[in-house]
């Protein structure tokens, strides 16, 4: 018990004060990190840093402080810190293999981040998801699609794959397609759909609007009309504008038809 109990104060008097000092500076350590990182996210705000890469900024600088917080922490304590770097390298390159594809969306995120495809706010379709960019992260890109549904997406496909942006532009071209009955006028048809598009003063006459006959069908002839509008009103005047063609084509008498089939039957 005697040589227990001397063993026992040998560690707490050698490595006692370390394991105490080292704890000291953990806890010193976090608060200058939380320090720093809000200096970081001032000076960025400042700056009116894209609102993209703010993110990722941030983890990355978290991440390398933190880092080089626990390596002093060691070294602090007795560590050999030489073994403990080559040990640490080699258990990055086996959690590296193992981790092939977490690299590449860490890669994608940042090939998205430098050459920003999208930013956050923009409307996109990819990976067969469509939806507003809510937030750029380091391996994912989370989206919200139009039904509150959230979407996250591994950057590495996403940087590699194609991708449709909807907001790249400030316009948009909005396409309709209208069928009419054989023998109603295609004239009148096109002067009915020349007023709603005129009367509507979300849709822009520069590119100006075009009405036209696209196809002789099987039971109707149709009638493709485009026009353009801001890429905020897309959507408000596509169903306005069926809408208002289906009320007004039966107002003014154009029959809207559908696919018939007649049968005879012989004895």
């Amino acid at each position: 018990m005697n040589n227990l109990l001397d063993q026992f104060n040998n560690i707490v008097y050698t490595y006692g004060p370390k394991l105490l000092g080292a704890i000291v500076v953990l806890i010193i350590g976090n608060f200058v990190i939380k320090l720093i990182m809000s200096s970081f996210t001032k000076m960025l705000d400042k700056k009116k840093t894209d609102s993209s890469l703010k993110p990722f900024l941030r983890s990355m600088l978290s991440i390398l402080l933190k880092t080089l917080l626990v390596i002093s922490v060691l070294g602090m304590m007795g560590v050999q810190m030489t073994s403990f770097i080559a040990i640490l390298g080699a258990a990055g390159l086996a959690v590296g293999m193992a981790l092939s594809g977490t690299l590449q969306n860490f890669a994608g995120g940042v090939i998205i981040l430098l050459f920003k495809p999208f930013k956050i706010g923009d409307y996109i379709e990819a990976q067969g998801h469509a939806g507003i960019v809510k937030e750029i992260q380091i391996f994912n890109t989370i989206l919200l699609e139009l039904d509150n549904k959230t979407v996250i997406i591994p950057n590495g496909p996403l940087s590699t794959g194609s991708m449709i942006n909807y907001s790249t532009e400030p316009t948009r071209r909005v396409d309709f397609s209208f069928g009419i009955a054989y023998g109603d006028s295609v004239d009148k048809a096109r002067k009915i759909l020349f007023e709603l598009f005129k009367e509507d003063k979300r849709i822009l006459t520069d590119p100006a609007y075009f009405v036209g006959l696209s196809e002789m069908a099987d039971s109707s002839v149709n009638l493709t009309a485009r026009a353009w509008v801001k890429g905020e009103d897309y959507w408000d005047v596509f169903f306005d504008i069926n809408e208002k063609t289906y009320n007004t084509f039966n107002a003014e008498g154009i029959s809207i038809p559908f696919p018939q089939m007649d049968v005879h039957l012989q004895k």
